[in-house]
């Protein structure tokens, strides 16, 4: 069976975490860019995590700085701009490459496994990939998609047990 959990990644503090820390969780995995129109989905992002994290969602985010060159300071640049504009607490890695030859293995997997506009690519920064608690993609979101508007598909996965 093919899930997330078989990969890992770098923090922006620069450790590596596995994915399958997350095992029986839901994910909301997320592709950012701090100077970005979408960088305001940052809020929202922030909401849906306070809101549903005791209840196993977990928001993933991974700095993004191949659109538009919206994403280029350093990790550590990134997170303080984050969470001095946003507040962000949940978990944000390492800036990875979306798309292309250099795409992190995690995005590889996710867009495979859920297709978009166009095709395998992600279109722009803040795609959103929703993953239940047994690993697999449910659902793929634009980046024109407010994290509000995603709370009755995350209720919906979080129910899953």
């Amino acid at each position: 069976m093919s899930n997330i959990y078989q990969f890992e990644a770098e923090l922006l503090e620069g450790e590596t975490k596995a994915l399958a820390d997350y095992k029986g969780k839901v994910m909301l995995i997320v592709n950012t860019a701090s100077k970005c129109a979408f960088t305001p989905q940052f809020a929202g992002l922030e909401k849906l995590y306070e809101k549903y994290k005791s209840q196993g969602l977990e928001v993933l985010g991974f700095p993004c700085n191949q659109f538009g060159g919206q994403d280029p300071g350093t990790n550590k640049e990134i997170g303080a701009y984050c969470q001095r504009n946003y507040g962000v607490s949940f978990p944000m890695f390492a800036k990875v490459d979306v798309k292309g030859p250099e795409a992190h293995v995690i995005f590889r997997f996710l867009t495979r496994e859920a297709k978009g506009l166009l095709g395998r690519n992600i279109k722009w920064n803040f795609t959103k990939f929703l993953v239940g608690r047994n690993g697999e993609v449910l659902e793929r979101y634009a980046p024109t998609t407010k994290p509000d508007a995603l709370e009755a598909d995350i209720e919906k996965a979080l129910a899953k047990k």
